[in-house]
């Protein structure tokens, strides 16, 4: 099935070992060989890269394990099932602009009832280019923060995060719904049925002077033998910034079914 990786932290990092590892599962250590995408938060903005070729046989994805330098990375291995067609446009992380924000987003498993509520929807905020079920999902998600999230002055802040976890618990309802998600400042990680997370502080130096570094790993399976992996609970929403956790609810969701990929 589909794989995704998540990097948050307080310092810009060089994550090798694990963009490498994670890229192998494109197609030599795992079943994902249907497209790969990593995008990265640099000077402020997103820089995406995406092939629907498979991962390990990248010469631009190894390129980019070893060039990529940043605080907040999404980067995801494609297996196709929904639908089955390999192009560019159905190869995750999927980008746009709401509310004044760019958003990334990459997913694993399987909400195909989600493609006909949003086509009945008349979402004015985000229209698919590619025939994902998980590209709808993200515009489905996008379309309810633009409504409910950012659009009550005075709000509670932790509102938004609260609507995300029902809309999030929801979509799960409806299959299997385990996503990687950022508006450049936070990482949003959703574990419906298969994620895990790594939370570390290591010392470094900065400029000649020591420094502790802050960060969070999410990934779809364990990339080392580090026993610190830990299996998000069922529905569990998870929120990070800048490699600390900001916030934690567990949705209520339907048991997921047996549908993988996408």
């Amino acid at each position: 099935m589909c794989e995704l990786f998540g990097l948050s932290s307080d310092h810009t990092l060089a994550a090798i070992q694990e963009l490498n590892v994670f890229r192998l599962r494109g197609g030599q250590a795992a079943d994902n060989p249907d497209g790969w995408g990593l995008a990265w938060h640099e000077e402020g903005i997103f820089r995406l890269s995406k092939e629907a070729s498979p991962a390990h046989q990248s010469t631009l994805f190894a390129q980019l394990c070893g060039n990529t330098r940043s605080s907040l990375v999404i980067a995801h291995v494609r297996k196709a099932s929904f639908p089955t067609v390999i192009d560019i446009s159905n190869t995750h992380p999927f980008q746009r602009v709401c509310c004044g924000k760019e958003w990334v987003f990459a997913h694993n498993g399987m909400v195909p009832d989600i493609v006909d509520i949003e086509r009945s929807s008349g979402n004015p905020v985000c229209c698919p280019t590619g025939g994902t079920d998980s590209e709808y999902a993200f515009c489905h998600i996008l379309n309810h923060i633009a409504q409910h999230f950012h659009s009550l002055p005075g709000a509670d802040p932790t509102s938004w995060f609260e609507n995300l976890a029902v809309v999030s618990g929801l979509v799960a309802s409806l299959g299997k719904f385990n996503f990687l998600m950022s508006d450049g400042e936070h990482l949003i990680a959703y574990g419906h049925d298969r994620l895990h997370y790594l939370e570390r502080a290591s010392s470094s130096q900065l400029d000649g002077l020591p420094v502790t570094v802050n960060s969070a790993l999410l990934a779809t399976e364990p990339l080392d033998e580090n026993a610190d992996w830990t299996s998000f609970q069922p529905g569990e929403l998870r929120l990070y910034r800048s490699g600390k956790i900001m916030g934690r609810l567990i949705t209520q969701t339907m048991p997921p079914s047996d549908s993988e990929g996408h």
